[in-house]
């Protein structure tokens, strides 16, 4: 009977220890330590509340607005997702030693994890569901991204995440520079021009509204939209059928296309007689443009939409 209650006792001492020990566990992934708590800051997010390095050297980014973000603001990531087979050209050469992590909305957990990072940024639609799992890899902070109308608001969370609001200021003062430029450039004939922009992709025929990235730089720039691309939508962007493509006419029309079967797409739209029907096509105004970038969604992308803008609409006029 002695024998059966020291074991008994041991086994209780056991019990007791891992239980102290899984609630320290659990107490240091939610509080920091003093240490770690001196080189980082809290920060509020769309998950909670995470400490962040205050100079983070190794930043894994979960979407490709968050890496321009990154980039505008002088931070180049490690890692990151690509929407993309081809980098936009206004990418292509600031990401070529940067480690793809997966596609689309799909992280390569053991890739991030090899990598090392002490800072992840994602966003909470498409990582929520793994964040327990990110934050174990390194300190993960998610944004309430509610699609490309909140491009801008985007931006300015990940400047606070990276410690760089001084930084953000100066590219919305370069970004308000250049929309300026071009308004002076264009004069008054932003007064009665339409600008359209259709996508045509995997069998569909997409406008971007007022509200999407690039309708908010046309905006900015006081340019007129045809009357069913002039109104915010969530998300800012919607489907056309063929039967409704005079919604995409305007004076001038940007078409972007992604891939061998987006090309062909818009190559039987050529043979619908309501394309031959739009002012753009008539007057031979229609300008191919790189669907990643207009639809980049952060500041380099902005920069290379407003290069279009300059191309087409002052110097080719």
């Amino acid at each position: 009977m002695k024998i059966v209650r020291w074991l008994r006792f041991i086994l209780l001492v056991i019990i007791s220890f891992s239980i102290v020990s899984a609630c320290s566990s659990r107490s240091t992934q939610i509080a920091p330590t003093l240490d770690a708590a001196a080189n980082c800051r809290m920060i509020q997010h769309a998950v909670g509340e995470t400490c962040v390095p205050l100079q983070p050297q190794r930043v894994v980014v979960l979407g490709v607005p968050t890496l321009g973000n990154a980039l505008a603001l002088g931070v180049k990531p490690i890692g990151s997702l690509v929407y993309f087979d081809d980098p936009p050209p206004y990418l292509a050469a600031l990401i070529a030693d940067i480690e793809v992590i997966g596609k689309e909305e799909q992280p390569n957990i053991e890739k991030i994890l090899a990598l090392q990072p002490d800072l992840i940024i994602g966003f909470k639609h498409s990582a929520e569901a793994i964040y327990n799992q990110l934050s174990q890899v390194a300190p993960t902070v998610l944004d309430d991204w509610e699609g490309y109308p909140s491009w801008r608001n985007h931006f300015n969370f990940v400047a606070e995440v990276l410690g760089k609001t001084e930084e953000a200021k100066q590219v919305w003062a370069n970004y308000e520079q250049r929309i300026q430029a071009l308004k002076k450039a264009l004069g008054n004939r932003t007064q009665d021009l339409e600008v359209s922009f259709v996508h045509i992709c995997c069998g569909t025929i997409d406008i971007d509204l007022q509200n999407s990235f690039n309708g908010s730089i046309l905006a900015d720039v006081g340019l007129g939209r045809p009357p069913a691309q002039a109104s915010p939508i969530a998300g800012g962007i919607t489907s056309l059928s063929e039967e409704r493509l005079m919604d995409i006419d305007g004076d001038v029309l940007f078409v972007a296309t992604d891939g061998d079967e987006s090309a062909q797409k818009l190559a039987q739209l050529k043979q619908n007689p309501l394309w031959q029907k739009l002012k753009a096509v008539q007057q031979n105004r229609v300008y191919p443009v790189n669907y990643p970038t207009w639809r980049g969604g952060n500041p380099l992308a902005a920069d290379a939409v407003i290069d279009d803008l300059f191309k087409y609409l002052v110097e080719k006029s």
